[in-house]
């Protein structure tokens, strides 16, 4: 795609940047479309991150920025207004510019994109006894979603079990009829388990949870994208587990964050690269 003075730019920050693999998927989309669109990773470093902010306004051409960790919720801070999701939760991963305002409007597709992934893969989530692991910004909004599904059951294990428990009395206000608990990190009889954590990024990262602790045959997702399967991925496939790949999250949000930001990507032209 040949970039000319009229083209619209998508931003994506994180830190670090280079594992980030949003951009591909969007640019190769954004050409198959013909929209005049490219998205750039910027690699912003936490003591920039006030700073840009205060001067994204000042850039016609941007069309908002895509969030990734570790500023999903350090972002909310920096907005002038959130979605309802994004408020609920108290993460952000897309932001729109207001014109002429300058007003920064946050959002979160986190969630909405794990389970558009997972039902878009013929699995289902209602009457299923759920773990999700992480209570971070990822794992706040895919909680939410998660229990908009009709669960009978949603566990959460957090490194922090406080921080575990503030969210399972968030969401129990919200979702009175699903059972909600703090969980130990044991996914014995659980249906679906979900790592909502940065943890397989790199090889040396632990394990989220022990993997001998899968009911074989549960449908195990990860967050985590990366060509391949993760070490969490390969550990529940030789379980006995299904396994489904951080790469549905990503196509899953990626039409609601276009949106979101102003920009009509139609889904039959949503490139499919990153593998399974």
């Amino acid at each position: 795609m040949e970039i000319i003075g009229s083209t619209k730019l998508v931003g994506i920050i994180a830190d670090p940047i280079s594992h980030v693999r949003t951009p591909e998927v969007i640019n190769h989309s954004m050409a198959s479309q013909g929209l005049n669109v490219v998205c750039v990773p910027l690699h912003v470093r936490p003591k920039n991150l006030a700073s840009l902010l205060k001067g994204l306004p000042g850039l016609a051409n941007l069309q908002g920025l895509v969030v990734t960790i570790p500023y999903k919720e350090e972002i909310v801070a920096h907005c002038h207004e959130l979605s309802e999701t994004a408020e609920l939760v108290g993460s952000v991963n897309a932001v729109r510019i207001d014109e002429p305002t300058g007003r920064l409007i946050g959002g979160n597709f986190d969630g909405e994109g794990m389970v558009s992934g997972i039902l878009n893969q013929g699995h289902s989530l209602e009457g299923k006894r759920v773990l999700l692991v992480g209570a971070g910004g990822a794992g706040k909004s895919i909680a939410y979603a998660v229990c908009k599904q009709n669960p009978s059951e949603l566990a959460i294990h957090n490194r922090s079990s406080a921080r575990a428990a503030m969210l399972v009395e968030r969401l129990q206000a919200l979702f009175p009829d699903v059972a909600l608990s703090v969980n130990d990190g044991n996914a014995s009889g659980f249906d679906v388990v979900i790592n909502a954590t940065s943890l397989g990024l790199q090889d040396s990262d632990a394990l989220p949870i022990n993997p001998e602790t899968l009911t074989p045959g549960a449908l195990v997702c990860d967050a985590v994208i990366r060509a391949g399967n993760t070490a969490f991925l390969s550990a529940a496939n030789t379980r006995g587990c299904s396994i489904h790949h951080g790469q549905h999250m990503i196509y899953g949000q990626i039409i609601q964050i276009c949106k979101f930001i102003g920009i009509d990507l139609q889904d039959e032209h949503l490139a499919r690269i990153l593998g399974p």
